[in-house]
């Protein structure tokens, strides 16, 4: 009979935490609404990788041997082998934007590149505070507020934090209404606040839209080779979207393919979240470091915007710089929603969604800048 009460004895209080901490995710996405998709299964995985002699991991268990657990095989197949479930994940998420906004107004591009800032700043910060090169990069690219693009870059750098920095990542992405507004009010005034823009609808042709994310492949491929798995999947499944003869393959990558990848990712990325793996002084500093990166890429974008006001006739609402971020379309509406609590006639979404969808493209291009020029330096 010893061995049915095996499992409780080996129980640790690191474990506990973990379920604690598995248990917080889950109230947050069920509770609060946030982040569901991810949280949620991130939650629940963390649970099941930490009760003893679990068998979603690989273990020898002397009552019955040797067992393959599914989740270390999902992980080790579907992320550790070629990455494959973060880049997939990319199709849907692709075939889910609209670049026209951005389209209308090229020069909101501008905006995506500086809210990547932080990225940067941090990168410098983690390696001061004694993390390797290597970790301190895979830290710096929360600030890229795109989770597939964390988990991607981590992975691929070998980092010792895969697991926790995907949790730190979409926890801060279900933040952002929290987060942001915060940091942009700590940089602008009500009167800065109060801006209005003008947006002018223009047509976009659909040949305009069809070249759009070939050229950006092809661009960001020859500034950042590493990038091209990155952006070429993303702007595959937007290329899906907008050549109009694959429509039943575009809502099918919107919804059922992005969600069961969504889904699988999330619980497969629970096996870098043993508790030994996790309950350390190391993921507080990573916590604050990735709050830090938020935080940054955030004012980085509202301080450019501020810069081009000093040079433009016509005025920028110095918040739209803040959805430059790539949490999409977290970061517009909380910009949108910042603008109406101002003045209620004042409409800036769609300037908000285009520089939130460039934002997309600079993340991505971010990291695969990252993964061309930190093995250069190790």
């Amino acid at each position: 009979m010893g061995f049915l009460i095996e499992g409780v004895m080996a129980v640790t209080w690191q474990q506990v935490l973990m379920w604690v901490i598995g248990g917080l995710l889950i109230y947050l996405a069920i509770g609060k609404n946030l982040e569901p998709a991810l949280l949620l299964p991130i939650g629940f995985g963390a649970i099941l990788v930490n009760i003893p002699f679990s068998g979603v991991l690989n273990q020898n268990l002397s009552s019955i041997g040797n067992v393959n657990g599914i989740i270390q095989w999902l992980f080790e197949v579907g992320i550790e082998a070629a990455e494959a479930m973060p880049l997939l994940l990319f199709i849907g998420i692709g075939a889910m934007i609209d670049f026209g906004p951005l389209l209308v107004n090229p020069k909101l591009i501008l905006f995506g590149a500086a809210a990547q800032f932080g990225i940067f700043v941090v990168i410098v910060l983690a390696t001061l505070l004694g993390f390797s090169f290597r970790d301190a990069a895979s830290i710096g690219i929360i600030g890229a507020a795109d989770g597939p693009t964390s988990i991607l870059v981590s992975q691929v750098l070998k980092s010792n934090y895969v697991g926790t920095i995907a949790v730190v990542a979409y926890s801060y992405m279900a933040l952002v209404p929290i987060v942001q507004p915060m940091a942009i009010k700590l940089v602008t005034t009500k009167k800065e606040r109060q801006i209005r823009m003008t947006y002018n609808p223009k047509k976009i042709s659909k040949l305009t839209r069809i070249l759009f994310p070939i050229i950006v492949t092809l661009i960001a491929g020859l500034v950042a080779p590493a990038s091209v798995a990155l952006v070429g999947f993303l702007m595959f499944g937007n290329l899906i979207r907008e050549s109009g003869v694959l429509k039943s393959l575009s809502e099918t990558a919107q919804n059922e393919f992005a969600n069961i990848i969504t889904l699988l990712l999330g619980i497969t990325i629970a096996a870098t979240m043993k508790a030994e793996q996790i309950v350390n002084i190391q993921t507080l500093m990573i916590m604050a470091l990735g709050l830090l990166a938020f935080v940054f890429d955030t004012v980085a974008g509202v301080l450019f915007a501020k810069l081009l006001n000093l040079f433009s006739k016509e005025k920028i609402n110095p918040m739209i710089g803040a959805a430059g971020i790539s949490a999409f379309p977290m970061s517009a509406r909380v910009v949108q929603k910042m603008a109406t609590a101002e003045d209620k006639q004042n409409y800036l979404l769609m300037q908000a969604i285009g520089a939130n969808v460039s934002g997309q493209i600079a993340s991505v291009i971010a990291g695969g800048v990252i993964l061309s020029l930190v093995p250069t330096f190790i």
